[in-house]
């Protein structure tokens, strides 16, 4: 059998491809598995400064594998325990939290569909491309379950705003590419075929920044969010352009940038 989850490095970025692309890359129980321990492990992983997520074939994820969950509770004369069907909510959502809490960016590349739990990764990740193809869409409600789900909730109104995030949760209507743009969910459209291409610029951008440098942005995005004031968003700024001034990076910086020229950091 092939792999579910496809990994290649290259200075510095980690190309991951979700690889079931004969089930639209949903997740199922081996896929899920792996997501959790491929961004568990980027928490102190010093060689990767950035990721690009993407989806073997024609589409980014489809989601829950339905059909795999289904099979597996087939032979289950009775529904699964509360605690039972907690862990294994939580087990899908713990991917999202672990995308947030990751030190590294995250572009991801989205075409074809992006339903349910695959929209749920595309959200989570810091950047999205889009394929001119995409279509993205909270399935959850349109299953009998509740619109809100591994993550969604708290993601689209901070990306799209509330209005927008109402009627893509509580329909389920999917949202193409051009409205996506429109409305600030994606950062660019381009057709399938130059997906991979049009990350490089935003790859390049990120690996010309000093490493902690990038690390600490991330960090300071996800808690300026959630900030309860202004002054909680200065402190944390403040606190990270000091630590960022006493690095190498930072002479470094300097350097190159009056020699215009690339900077050449040590990877730490």
């Amino acid at each position: 059998m092939s792999q579910p989850l496809l990994i290649e490095h290259h200075d510095g970025v980690d190309w991951v491809t979700l690889n079931r692309p004969e089930s639209l890359n949903a997740l199922d129980a081996s896929l899920i598995d792996v997501l959790n321990t491929y961004f568990q492990g980027l928490q102190r992983n010093r060689d990767t400064r950035v990721v690009v997520l993407k989806g073997a074939g024609a589409n980014f994820c489809a989601g829950l594998d339905l059909k795999q969950a289904m099979a597996r509770r087939g032979g289950q004369t009775e529904l699964p325990g509360v605690t039972e069907s907690l862990d294994s909510q939580r087990r899908i959502a713990d991917i999202v939290m672990l995308m947030r809490r990751c030190p590294q960016p995250i572009i991801a590349l989205v075409q074809g569909a992006a339903a349910g739990g695959g929209f749920a990764l595309a959200l989570a990740a810091d950047i999205r491309i889009a394929a001119k193809n995409a279509r993205m869409n909270c399935a959850f409600i349109k299953l009998g379950l509740g619109g809100c789900d591994i993550g969604t909730s708290y993601f689209l109104p901070r990306l799209v705003g509330v209005s927008v995030a109402s009627e893509l949760i509580l329909t389920g209507r999917f949202i193409h590419a051009n409205r996506a743009l429109a409305v600030g969910l994606v950062s660019e459209v381009v057709d399938a075929a130059d997906l991979d291409t049009a990350a490089n610029p935003y790859v390049d951008a990120m690996m010309t920044a000093s490493p902690v440098g990038l690390r600490l942005s991330k960090e300071c995005l996800n808690m300026s969010v959630d900030a309860g004031s202004i002054e909680a968003v200065i402190a944390m700024e403040d606190r990270n352009q000091v630590l960022c001034s006493r690095s190498e990076d930072f002479q470094e910086g300097i350097k190159a940038f009056l020699e215009k020229r690339k900077p050449v950091y040590i990877r730490r």
